[in-house]
């Protein structure tokens, strides 16, 4: 199967030549990828890659990109974090319809990981939710890589937590 994602990540100084970048990255396999070098000391990789699962698709992405770029430091993957028109996109609907969902559905429907002026939520939630629903047809594919790329970032922000912060957090948060 086909499946399509992006990895973000932060360069080290020393990885500031483009050009050689890019090959480097080109010869350890990410061929794959469109790669976006437009803002300082950041690099943006638009895979589409063929695997057997979406977690193969982007763990052999990841491994692809630390043989080139050792020194790099995920951001983030996505399609993870998204808004109410994003979600609306990936489902085929119009964000008002989504919106109305959402708040006709306050209830059940999946809790934000941000709240402010835009709410964001994990895409893997959102699509968990609507197919529990059963009403809506969701790609396969699309859902597969939102549930594997929101654990990738789960992960690497748990990375951050202190081993006592994490212990007492656990029990705090369930």
């Amino acid at each position: 199967m086909e499946y399509t994602f992006t990895l973000k990540y932060r360069l080290s100084e020393s990885d500031c030549d483009h050009e050689a970048l890019i090959g480097r990255l080109g010869a350890a396999g990410c061929d794959d990828a469109l790669i976006g070098v437009g803002q300082p000391g950041r690099i943006a990789l638009a895979f589409t890659r063929e695997a057997d699962s979406a977690q193969t698709a982007l763990m052999s992405a990841l491994k692809d990109v630390k043989s080139a770029v050792p020194s790099a430091a995920l951001v983030e993957a996505s399609p993870d974090f998204v808004g109410l028109t994003d979600v609306a996109d990936a489902i085929g609907v119009t964000r008002q319809n989504m919106r109305k969902l959402m708040l006709a559905n306050a209830d059940t429907f999946p809790s934000p990981v941000h709240e402010g002026s835009t709410a964001i939520w994990h895409l893997a939630e959102v699509m968990d939710w609507l197919k529990a629903k059963g009403t809506y047809q969701l790609e396969q594919a699309v859902h597969e890589i939102a549930e594997t790329t929101m654990q990738v970032n789960l992960t690497k922000e748990a990375q951050r937590l202190t081993p006592r912060a994490e212990r007492e957090l656990r029990t705090l948060v369930k």
